[in-house]
C-alpha cells in the first residue's frame, strides 16, 4: 500500500474543462484510520471539500465546490494511489458529476517539496 496522504498537497496535471479544476488547485489532504478528506481551491474554484474512504490504494469519495462564478457543484470520484519512482504519490482518478452532467479521468500528483 502507498503511503499515507495526511498532510500532503497535491495538483491536477493538467487543466480540464473551464469552471473545473486544473492545475492552479491545490488539495490538501487528510488521512486518519481509513477516513480521508481534504479542502481545495484555485483556479476557478473558490472552495471544495472532499470527503470519503480509502482501503489499500483505493479511495471512494464525494466532493462539493463552489465555483468563481458563485455556482456550485458535486461528485463522486474513486482513485488509486500510486507510489511514484521518485517517492511523490500520485492519485489516479474517474470521477462523475452528481449536480450536472460528464464524467472523465484525471491525474493529481504531490507538489516537490
Amino acid at each position: 500500500m502507498a503511503r499515507s496522504l495526511d498532510g500532503l498537497v497535491l495538483s491536477p496535471v493538467a487543466d480540464q474543462a473551464p469552471g473545473q479544476v486544473g492545475t492552479a488547485t491545490r488539495f490538501a489532504y487528510h488521512e486518519e484510520d481509513g477516513r480521508v478528506w481534504a479542502e481545495y481551491a484555485g483556479g476557478d474554484v473558490v472552495r471544495g471539500h472532499l470527503v470519503g474512504t480509502r482501503e489499500g490504494d483505493r479511495l471512494d469519495f464525494r466532493y462539493v465546490q463552489l465555483k468563481r462564478d458563485g455556482r456550485t457543484a458535486s461528485g463522486h470520484c474513486v482513485s488509486t494511489v500510486v507510489e511514484l519512482p521518485d517517492g511523490r504519490v500520485r492519485l489516479e482518478e474517474t470521477w462523475e458529476w452528481e449536480s450536472q452532467e460528464g464524467s472523465g479521468t484525471s491525474v493529481v500528483e504531490q507538489l516537490p517539496s
